[in-house]
């Protein structure tokens, strides 16, 4: 198991975010932590941003819903690493989604952009634990047998 620490992001009296800092495609980034999500998601522009090209990105006929819509066009990619400290996962399948309004947000507060959610895909897998007290995110390193 590994202890990763964790950030509250005070969204000025709207509640808050929960980011970790995460290592993608040889980069470091803060991804927010979302329990609700059912999927991790990195957002597009910020993919091509970094040089990921338009090709490495997979069209799928999955309209997404969440984020105050329920026609949005996603695409997927498969990660070749997802490091977060010491902790890593190989090979990982994540959706990729238009994450401007989250960032735009960020940005209106004067808060860094983020790649992308953290969502219940690697939460549930890898058997996450938050700890709100110590601010810290527990992952297993081995995945857990899901149906």
């Amino acid at each position: 198991m590994q202890k990763i620490p964790l950030e509250i992001l005070n969204l000025q009296g709207d509640g808050y975010h929960i980011l970790v800092r995460v290592e993608l495609f040889g980069q470091v980034h803060k991804m927010v932590v979302d329990t609700g999500a059912s999927k991790t998601v990195l957002d597009k522009t910020m993919l091509l941003n970094i040089g990921i090209q338009e090709e490495e990105m997979l069209h799928t006929d999955i309209l997404s819903t969440g984020l105050g819509t329920n026609s949005m066009q996603s695409y997927s990619i498969i990660i070749p690493e997802l490091r977060i400290m010491h902790w890593q996962t190989k090979k990982f399948n994540a959706a990729i989604l238009d994450l401007s309004a989250i960032n735009y947000a960020y940005e209106q507060m004067e808060f860094p952009p983020v790649i992308g959610i953290l969502g219940g895909d690697i939460l549930r897998r890898f058997a996450a634990k938050i700890n709100y007290k110590e601010l810290t995110l527990t992952l297993n390193q081995r995945g857990l047998k899901l149906e």
